[in-house]
């Protein structure tokens, strides 16, 4: 005897295929709520942790060295030559108007006001930023965060305000440090290309720079650190997928700082200008 023929099937009709569309944004838009939620969660966790005095201090120095000490590097020859490329084209389009002794000007208030603490916090995001959420995401995937439960051990007082607190801490130091290596780059250009007196270059950085342009871009550092720390700690603690999704989360850390780091910068910015243009 044959085999039976077997009818095709039939495919999904519009409204079918409508309402899987449909199913999958109302699923997907509940995954993003429901994470943004943990994350706050999570953050208030972490302030309940640190307003309750449960702080590891040598680990917090510990961190301090791993993210800032270790970040030297980068951070200075990132800025060092951001202020030589700034100095090169400043002195370029200022000399078409006469203008060059404005490069210092130019230079010190870019790096000042903006350049430095978002370049500064993408470094740090994409160094130390990277490397917590490895950290972290090694440990989930590995059981050694359910181990220090097992042991007594919170692992948000042991692993995660530590890393926390250091961000706090070392961005707005690395961002100083970086404005000040920036200008130094911009010095060596102003003084070899532009021919500017060195006494007279660092006489217009000075003047250039008030008290409202270093506040308007420091107070912002402690705004980003707080969200790089936030996002990376979040996503290391929550990776899950083996060695593969460490390195999904870590990207996403990285990812996600970069973006809350731009918009922030903007609603920040607005702010600052409104309050002290």
């Amino acid at each position: 005897m044959g085999q039976p023929i077997e009818e095709p099937k039939r495919s999904k009709g519009p409204k079918g295929q409508t309402m899987s569309v449909l199913k999958a944004i109302f699923h997907y838009t509940i995954g993003i709520i429901l994470g943004i939620g943990n994350a706050i969660f999570f953050l208030s966790e972490i302030f309940k942790q640190i307003f309750t005095g449960r702080v590891r201090f040598s680990e917090v120095l510990k961190q301090i060295y791993e993210q800032g000490i270790q970040s030297l590097v980068i951070i200075a020859l990132t800025s060092f030559a951001s202020g030589a490329v700034l100095a090169l084209q400043g002195y370029v389009m200022l000399s078409r108007f006469g203008a060059t002794e404005y490069v210092a000007h130019l230079v010190a208030l870019s790096l000042v006001r903006e350049l430095s603490p978002v370049f500064g916090s993408f470094i740090f995001s994409g160094k130390a930023g990277a490397r917590i959420a490895a950290e972290l995401g090694a440990m989930n995937v590995n059981n050694q965060i359910l181990a220090t439960r097992t042991m007594g051990v919170d692992p948000m007082e042991y692993l995660v305000v530590p890393r926390m607190i250091a961000c706090f801490f070392v961005l707005p130091l690395l961002v100083v440090f970086s404005e000040i290596v920036g200008v130094m780059g911009g010095y060596f250009i102003g003084v070899t290309e532009a021919n500017i007196p060195g006494s007279f270059y660092i006489t217009q950085t000075l003047k250039a720079v008030k008290y409202v342009d270093f506040f308007s871009g420091f107070i912002k550092t402690f705004f980003f650190a707080l969200l790089i720390g936030w996002v990376c700690c979040y996503q290391g603690f929550y990776a899950k997928g083996g060695s593969l999704g460490v390195g999904k989360y870590t990207t996403q850390a990285v990812a996600f700082s970069y973006i809350f780091v731009v918009l922030s910068n903007v609603l920040l910015t607005k702010i600052i200008l409104t309050l002290w243009g």
